[in-house]
């Protein structure tokens, strides 16, 4: 597997993209692919003039295969020594981490599908916005039910790269920014179930009795949980407008946990009813919500016979984890980021899981 190394170069609303170098010679290579939110690398090379010229902030870092993700170097370390050698780290994240650049503006109200609505804000901010356009993106392709899902909201001046992983994380779904010859696609996709909780797919099971599952670490902890807002918007005192939000039925007892949200900020328009600011207030009181904290760390089998990593199950799908040995079964649970690392020793698979309810 290579690394191959681009020069990107804006200009005004187009790029233009040269390959600069190719590169199978490295130390180390860590390729963290994260679901909801924006991934990263790192080069660790033997420190060259060659290679000092070769990775440069601002260059782009990619795999000879995989098409999906490309590297924006953002940081260059160099370190000599008379006697380990002298070598250069290199890092970056993926070309989302470009959207960081941008915060929305104007405030930008919405209603339809999130799909519509991703489109018109990144419209607005980076696609048709004049000197603030990032030079070649437009929008990709769009795949999962997840974003025609309706809804109604109002933003301004968040990070648009964070806003973007928030409303994916609140849905389901993920972004992705991906090189297509001298332009940038910024793709909206959502994970396939492959659990054994369907049968529509192959299942995907990662268990100690299959011999696929090397190691495995698992903490629970509810004392974060958040399942019912109290949303306060616009006004003063008892005339503040408000309202309450939970998913599905309403939490009694002992299994409520409140959360006050204040949306102050959140201005009502002239255009805006007083029954769709309540749902803008109430769109607000469903990023609050928090889940029940699990925390499942595992180490599985990168050259397994079952299942073959970006073939057989991709970042984002669904899958089952069993620990039979302590009798611990989390029969769908989300791969939500998958470290790849390469060295001396081979290749190797990290990946992260996130509980769904």
């Amino acid at each position: 597997m290579q690394l191959e190394i681009y020069n990107l170069i804006a200009e005004k609303n187009r790029i233009s993209v040269s390959l600069e170098a190719i590169c199978d010679s490295y130390s180390s290579l860590l390729w963290d692919i994260e679901f909801y939110q924006c991934g990263c690398f790192e080069v660790y090379i033997a420190a060259s003039p060659q290679n000092v010229s070769i990775f440069q902030r601002g260059r782009i870092v990619a795999r000879s295969d995989d098409a999906q993700h490309f590297g924006i170097i953002e940081s260059l370390q160099l370190e000599t020594d008379a006697e380990k050698g002298d070598y250069l780290t290199v890092t970056g994240r993926f070309l989302a981490c470009l959207l960081e650049r941008r915060i929305i503006y104007p405030t930008i109200t919405a209603n339809g599908s999130y799909e519509d609505i991703v489109r018109k804000v990144l419209s607005r901010n980076v696609i048709s916005a004049g000197i603030r356009n990032i030079p070649g993106l437009s929008m990709g392709t769009v795949n999962g039910m997840c974003w025609q899902g309706k809804t109604r909201l109002q933003v301004s001046y968040d990070n648009l790269m964070e806003w973007l992983y928030t409303i994916c994380e609140t849905i389901g779904g993920s972004a992705n920014i991906r090189m297509d010859g001298n332009t940038l696609k910024c793709d909206l996709f959502e994970g396939t179930d492959r659990s054994i909780l369907q049968s529509e797919n192959p299942h995907i099971v990662f268990s100690d009795s299959y011999n696929n599952l090397l190691s495995f670490s698992y903490a629970a902890d509810s004392s974060v949980q958040k399942n019912f807002a109290y949303v306060f918007g616009c006004g003063e005192g008892n005339t503040r407008k408000r309202t309450t939000y939970c998913n599905g039925t309403e939490p009694t007892y002992l299994d409520r946990y409140e959360v006050y949200v204040d949306k102050r900020d959140l201005s009502q328009d002239d255009d805006v009813s007083d029954a769709e600011y309540l749902e803008l207030l109430k769109e607000s009181g469903a990023e609050n919500m928090i889940s029940p904290q699990t925390a499942s760390e595992s180490t599985i089998a990168a050259f397994s016979t079952q299942y073959q990593y970006n073939k057989d199950y991709f970042v984002g799908d669904y899958v089952t984890v069993e620990q039979r040995r302590f009798g611990l079964i989390q029969p769908r649970i989300q791969l939500i980021g998958m470290v790849e690392s390469f060295d001396q020793n081979g290749r190797s698979l990290t990946p992260t899981f996130k509980e769904t309810e």
